[in-house]
């Protein structure tokens, strides 16, 4: 595993033990910039209010990380993720993930 795969894997970790532990804080922490935003304006309420009523389910185990450059997606026995990376390191972009036969994955939370 290299240093970018192990880096994805810590922030999923801490993403992970977040939804855990309902820390509505610290999954608002581990947001990409834009999704957070775009959760606040969906639900008309600060993030921690927002991200606390989506269930989000864990990730569990990681099957996946799959690099593709500044992006990522990892595939957990629970959900699937996806990262990009920004200055602070890497954050969650979707979350929630379901994916859909022919289709883009359905997201309960997304950004842009």
């Amino acid at each position: 595993m290299d240093e970018r795969e192990a880096a994805i894997r810590s922030a999923v970790e801490r993403f992970d033990a977040a939804v855990v532990a309902k820390d509505a804080a610290s999954l608002c922490t581990a947001l990409a910039p834009g999704t957070r935003s775009e959760l606040e304006d969906a639900e008309h309420k600060p993030c921690p209010e927002a991200v606390a009523g989506l269930g989000l389910p864990p990730a569990g185990a990681v099957d996946v990380v799959d690099v593709y450059g500044q992006e990522a997606r990892v595939v957990g026995a629970g959900d699937t993720l996806f990262l990009s990376r920004f200055t602070g390191g890497w954050k969650v972009v979707a979350a929630g993930c379901r994916p859909e036969p022919g289709r883009p994955y359905r997201c309960a939370v997304k950004g842009g």
